[in-house]
């Protein structure tokens, strides 16, 4: 980590501040003894039954392709869970990430339900975000995911949304130079409203009051599973390709085509981020990475090859319609903040406030 993260100090030791924060806040499973980890597992998945008895599914598992959702999801199977397998298709996905979904469906004999978002929608409102400025063009494809993994448990009675989120692997903190808040419907809204035609009313999201909805009336849980297994990425990824024919990606996230160009190429030449620096910080304190591993890959580019990079850069161009003078043009210009356009920032920091104070 280094000063592209706005906010990032460093003690007299030279730690920065969120390799201090993470490792603070993720005692537990830095420290937890696999006896007690065992327990804790049992623990949740006896709630889990429970709480999915007479119903079709007894939890949601969002699938993407990459490693640490397709891990959640042979775990949950493992261990007795009736998963729906829940995947968004937004004209992204990578043929690796559609072949990978499709072995595990298969091997695993689970149901899978498919939420396609209409390309044209989805493609006006990327260009509203581009036409913004703003970092988090990802956003949009987050908050769909969340909304509507939400409104199937509220669908079908689920009160477990198990996520492939986990502190091995992702749990230090993003800058909040690096994205923006996920739940921000108003933000994608207003954005939208001021830079194109789309109907957003056609568009799955969700916002902070939605959110407060589903968490303390509803009762339902977005859980980080795998923070109950001692999960390595590296034993995740042999075990996936000996049992189901898995095949992995250089880096994470990059089960699809635009958030491996987005990673590789719009943040570093835009904005000056590379998430690569979050991800290696966070395996070099869980121990499965050395610094100088990390460093020496972060010498390198983040893509397999030139010859990629090159071929998702046309591959981009010609899918959003744009020519290459366009591309340049758009990362020439420089970064406008989200908190320019009207947001749910301070409803949602109000929130996170309340409920840490309440719930923690």
């Amino acid at each position: 980590m280094d000063s592209s993260a706005e906010e990032i100090t460093f003690d007299n030791d030279d730690f920065c501040s969120f390799c201090v924060e993470f490792i603070e806040r993720n005692k537990w499973v830095l420290e937890s003894n696999e006896a007690l980890r065992d327990q804790k597992l049992k623990n949740f998945i006896t709630e889990v039954k429970k709480a999915g008895q007479r119903k079709p599914y007894d939890c949601i598992v969002g699938v993407s392709g990459g490693v640490d959702s397709s891990w959640v999801l042979v775990n949950a199977v493992r261990h007795g869970l009736r998963p729906l397998a829940v995947h968004m298709d937004n004209g992204w996905n990578s043929e690796l990430a559609q072949n990978n979904i499709a072995n595990l469906i298969q091997k695993l004999d689970i149901d899978l339900y498919t939420h396609v978002i209409n390309w044209d929608l989805y493609r006006e409102l990327m260009q509203a975000f581009f036409d913004a400025d703003v970092i988090d063009v990802e956003l949009l494809y987050d908050n769909a995911m969340l909304c509507v993994n939400y409104k199937l448990a509220e669908k079908y009675k689920i009160k477990y949304i198990l996520s492939g989120s986990n502190q091995a692997t992702e749990g230090m903190n993003m800058p909040k130079n690096w994205n923006w808040i996920k739940f921000d419907k108003r933000n994608i809204k207003n954005i939208a409203k001021q830079f194109s035609e789309a109907n957003i009313f056609a568009y799955p999201a969700i916002g902070t009051l939605d959110l407060i909805w589903h968490k303390l009336i509803g009762r339902r849980h977005w859980c980080s599973f795998l923070d109950y297994t001692d999960f390595n990425k590296q034993d995740a990824i042999d075990s996936l390709v000996k049992e189901f024919a898995y095949k992995p990606y250089p880096y994470k996230h990059y089960e699809s085509v635009f958030t491996r160009f987005y990673q590789g190429y719009i943040l570093p030449r835009k904005f000056g981020v590379d998430k690569r620096k979050l991800h290696f910080s966070t395996l070099i304190i869980m121990g499965q990475m050395s610094r100088e591993e990390a460093l020496e890959s972060l010498d390198e580019l983040p893509y397999a090859s030139e010859k990629e990079l090159e071929e998702d850069k046309r591959y981009f161009i010609k899918k959003m319609g744009w020519t290459e003078a366009q591309l340049v043009d758009y990362i020439s210009r420089a970064e406008v903040s989200h908190s320019s356009y009207p947001s749910e920032k301070k409803m949602w920091e109000f929130f996170l406030k309340m409920y840490k104070l309440f719930f923690n």
